[in-house]
């Protein structure tokens, strides 16, 4: 194998003035209106302990931002000069945790290992906002220019669900007042691309066949309530009162072998229709009941974007049966058309966009991208866009080599003009597992399928 040549210092600028401008940008539609920002004075970062394994190679900060989103920045001691601004998965309900920024940055040390620099910010809020996640990223990329330093180039990194807040805030995001632009490229990691109206489909799918194999949420003893609507608002129910009433039908806390034959038909049932992992039914249910309220609730003005009328779900032992018998919900209009302003792209990125998924990823399924890249070309921006698969199945972390493998062919993309393909990616890959540790897994080959051989078309408004 091929060694890395070592990691170039970059001397550090730091910017005098101490305010930072706050992001004040919307979408009319999908076209991208940049607003004129309101100067906000941003408090200056503190010295903070980084995570036991970067207290070694890095200085850390820390602080809180006028909006009231805490955010974490690690700067390596070999700086290459370079920022990873890092939009995080999820998300999470409820308030924001610096811890949560502690934790985003264990995970994602590859990239501090490598010589990047690394901001990650909570959040302002928990919950599905997109725009509202996409504007408090560029609020810490605006701190960490005036108050810490000037990257040579700076990547917007988006994981999971934060994928699509990376990206709209690509799109969002086209321009500062100097005429720069704030991202120099994208990086899409595990995405949930599709849109906030098509990429959550498949959980109304799964609330109403577990309702019609379980009919325990609700019990027939509780108030009935719309299940796309998730809960309702004053619901009492916590994840672990959901987990018992999961556990009690289908078992899942149990090994296989241990359940009965009728929770293994269940089980079975959902797996064949669904088409996720029995291990990931428990998650998938937290989301469409958690989630869904917070997107009904906050998001949607009280009514639900989520739908399944026109289904036809195939898989069951009995098709006729579920059909005839499963809930159907009709999506609000109107809730859809505000769902989809702060979560559903228009494909006009003006930088490259670099993505890679695991082909068995069990939370953000691989045909997401086939989604994604159709958004891309309706939005003129497919020469802009390169998608990497690999072999992984899971889908909050792939292997260390796999991330600074994609970040040079990015860079090299960037400074160079040379549009990487995944057949060189993967051909990369290895002379990057001298010095991370095993871990290519690349698939140069792989075409995801169309998402609606995945998630059964509907009826939309």
């Amino acid at each position: 194998m091929t060694a890395l040549p070592p990691l170039r210092a970059w001397p550090r600028r730091t910017v005098a003035v101490p305010a930072a401008l706050a992001a004040a940008v919307f979408l009319a539609g999908c076209a991208p209106v940049v607003t004129q920002p309101q100067a906000v004075a941003e408090a200056a970062p503190v010295a903070t302990p980084c995570p036991k394994d970067l207290a070694p190679i890095a200085r850390c900060l820390s602080g809180q931002d006028s909006a009231g989103a805490y955010y974490f920045i690690a700067m390596p001691q070999q700086w290459n000069g370079h920022l990873v601004l890092h939009a995080h998965g999820g998300p999470a309900l409820g308030a924001p945790r610096m811890e949560r920024a502690v934790e985003d940055l264990e995970r994602w040390s590859i990239m501090v290992r490598a010589g990047y620099a690394w901001a990650g910010s909570t959040f302002r809020q928990g919950g599905v906002g997109v725009r509202a996640a996409a504007e408090d990223t560029e609020r810490l990329r605006k701190i960490f220019v005036q108050q810490v330093a000037r990257p040579q180039r700076t990547i917007l990194h988006g994981q999971s669900w934060g994928a699509s807040v990376a990206a709209k805030g690509a799109e969002m995001f086209q321009a500062t007042a100097g005429g720069q632009r704030p991202y120099d490229a994208v990086l899409l990691t595990s995405g949930v691309l599709a849109g906030g109206t098509r990429s959550y489909d498949f959980r109304t799918d799964l609330r109403v066949v577990y309702q019609y194999l379980c009919n325990n949420h609700p019990r027939p003893t509780e108030a009935a309530y719309p299940l796309n609507i998730g809960l309702p608002r004053d619901a009492a129910m916590t994840q672990a009162d959901l987990a018992a009433r999961v556990n009690e039908c289908l078992a899942l806390n149990r090994p296989a072998a241990e359940r009965t034959p009728e929770q293994q038909r269940k089980v079975k049932t959902i797996v064949d229709v669904i088409r996720i992992p029995a291990s990931s039914i428990q998650g998938h249910m937290n989301w469409a009941t958690f989630h869904y309220r917070d997107v009904v609730q906050h998001r949607t003005g009280g009514a639900s974007p989520f739908g399944n009328r026109g289904v036809q779900y195939k898989g069951s032992p009995d098709d006729a049966a579920l059909n005839a018998a499963v809930l159907r919900y009709r999506a609000d209009p109107a809730a859809v058309a505000r769902f989809a302003q702060d979560t559903d792209l228009g494909g006009r990125i003006p930088v490259p966009v670099l993505t890679v998924k695991g082909v068995e990823d069990p939370t953000a399924f691989v045909e997401l991208d086939a989604a994604f890249k159709a958004t891309m070309e309706q939005g003129g921006s497919a020469a802009r866009l390169v998608q990497t698969f690999t072999q992984h199945h899971t889908h909050s972390y792939l292997s260390d080599p796999t991330y600074p493998a994609l970040m040079s062919a990015l860079l090299r993309w960037v400074d160079e003009g040379v549009k990487p393909t995944p057949e060189g990616i993967a051909a990369q890959c290895p002379a990057f597992e001298a010095q991370f540790g095993k871990g290519c897994a690349f698939l140069p080959a792989y075409l995801p399928a169309a998402l609606n051989t995945r998630v059964a078309d509907r009826d939309r408004p």
